[in-house]
Parts: C-alpha cells; sequence; structure tokens
C-alpha cells in the first residue's frame, strides 16, 4: 500500500476487538503490538441499578442519560430480573431519553424505545451539557447518569452547576486483564523506544497504562518515550485523558472510528514521526 505504515512498529492497548485491530495495522502495512489492557466486568452487586428501578417506577426519574450502547444493554438486562420487559420500556417512556452517540439509541430500538434528545459527535460530556442547554434546561430535573466503567465526574458536576438532581447508575466497570504480561510487554517496548505509531481507541486504556507504569516508577519515563513516537487519540475524550497526563497527541482521525484511526494514521504517521524525531536532534 503505498501510503501506509511502511514497516513501522505500531502498538495498540485493544481489549474486545485486539484481532481487528491486528487485521487493520498489518492490511496498511505495520507490524503490530496489540495487548489487552482492559476487561469489561459487570458488577456483582447490581443494587444501584435495581434502585434505580424503583425511583423510576415511583416517578422520580425526569431524564435517563444513556453513555453507552453496552451499559444501556446491562442496565435493562438487571431491571428485566425484576420487572418484565412491558413494565420497563412504559416507565422509560414516561422520562426525557438521551442517548451520547448511535450505539445506546440502537439498544433502545431494539426494545421499541425512541430517543427523545440524541448527542452529536464526538459525544464529549461537553457535548452532553451543550446539547441539553440548548433542547432542555436540566434545572430542578431528577437525572439519572448510566456510568460506563469510569465516574465522569465532569459531567455529574456540571449537571449539578445547573441546578438537577442527578443519580449516577453504574452498570459495569473496566479492570485491569486478568494477565499483565503482554500489556506489561507493549509498554516495555515503547519505553525502549521500539514503538513507532501508538493508537489510542478508549480514554480507560490510558488510565490502565498509568496505573501499570505506577507499579515500577516508570511513568516519566513513558512520557518522555512517547516524544519519539506519533501518539493518535481516536477521538476528543481520548484526547482529553492523554492531555491530561500531560501526553502528547499528534492526530485525531476526521471521525472516531477505528478503521478511520488506523487509516489516516496509516496516510499521515511517516512524515508526523519524522519531524518529531528531527526536532529532539
Amino acid at each position: 500500500m503505498p501510503h501506509g505504515f511502511a514497516g513501522l512498529r505500531i502498538a495498540a492497548f485493544e481489549s474486545r476487538m485486539a484481532e481487528e485491530m491486528q487485521r487493520l495495522i498489518e492490511r496498511y502495512g505495520g507490524q503490530p503490538l496489540v495487548a489487552p489492557s482492559m476487561q469489561e466486568v459487570r458488577l456483582q452487586d447490581n443494587s444501584e441499578v435495581l434502585q434505580f428501578g424503583e425511583r423510576l417506577f415511583a416517578g422520580h426519574v425526569d431524564m435517563v442519560i444513556l453513555l453507552t450502547g453496552v451499559g444501556t444493554r446491562v442496565m435493562l438486562d438487571v431491571l428485566s430480573t425484576r420487572y418484565s420487559l412491558e413494565q420497563i420500556t412504559s416507565a422509560l417512556t414516561r422520562t426525557t431519553l438521551v442517548v451520547r452517540g448511535p450505539k445506546p439509541k440502537a439498544v433502545l430500538r431494539e426494545v421499541g424505545l425512541s430517543s427523545t434528545i440524541e448527542v452529536p459527535e464526538p459525544n464529549t460530556w461537553r457535548d452532553i451539557l451543550h446539547t441539553l442547554d440548548g433542547e432542555k434546561p436540566v434545572n430542578r430535573l431528577r437525572i439519572a447518569v448510566q456510568e460506563y466503567g469510569v465516574i465522569n465526574a465532569e459531567l455529574i458536576e456540571g449537571l449539578h452547576e445547573r441546578g438537577a438532581q442527578v443519580t449516577r447508575v453504574p452498570v459495569y466497570r473496566w479492570t485491569l486483564p486478568d494477565d499483565l504480561a503482554p500489556f506489561q510487554n507493549v509498554l516495555d517496548e515503547i519505553l525502549e523506544e521500539r514503538v513507532d505509531v501508538l493508537l489510542i481507541t478508549n480514554a480507560v486504556q490510558i488510565d490502565h497504562a498509568w496505573q501499570v507504569l505506577d507499579r515500577t516508577s516508570r511513568q516519566d519515563r513513558f512520557r518522555g518515550s512517547l516524544s519519539n513516537l506519533v501518539v493518535a487519540s481516536i477521538g476528543p475524550t481520548a484526547t482529553e485523558r492523554l492531555r491530561s497526563y500531560g501526553f502528547p497527541v499528534d492526530l485525531e482521525p476526521s471521525h472516531p472510528k477505528m478503521g478511520i484511526l488506523v487509516k489516516e494514521s496509516a496516510e499521515r504517521a511517516g512524515d508526523i514521526l519524522r519531524r518529531k524525531r528531527a526536532a529532539l536532534t
């Protein structure tokens, strides 16, 4: 491929779609170093979801903000252990349903529900607040926020600042993989400056890299190593997380999709890498 990676070593911390990521990197002429950085674990104690159900059926929820498709499906599955699907959909119909992107919208459609408000790309917490400001002021509303593994503190704070009563509904969480060796090996390759491009597809990947590096006090060295390679972020949420750690971001794709991230990184990485490394000499 004339505009591909041309043999560059490409690292990625993809988990659920690791095999697809490896194939994409190879397709564009890169040498893949793909290792899972996270695993999805449903909460053993579903009390928060069931408590949300009690408030929902009592008419004490005005708005539900659905942040992910997987989280929406898990939330419905947990509620289905206590209520019929007809009861659940009827109760949700009486609320304002806000979806962050197409995935939770698709899950709602599967059970015959329609979203009330759709947050456009890139679907950050700022986009959620901006959309609500324009379409549905939240002052004095009772809002349930379906969480997706980490607390979105900025979103919660923004809703509080606007006068909303907010209840968090955590339905699953991300943890480090049971087998950390592959992830550690890729981090070691980055630390030894044997990687040319790092592809980030999820903000939690960055948190987990930081956690693993913390165990051996290698964070500063890792930050320095990133100046010697191309850091490609899938979109604004991941970019914001990278920058919060003081990590560089060299490119974002035109759309926050994994295939587009790999394609556009392959097209641009060589030039960016040459500029970065020239600046170090």
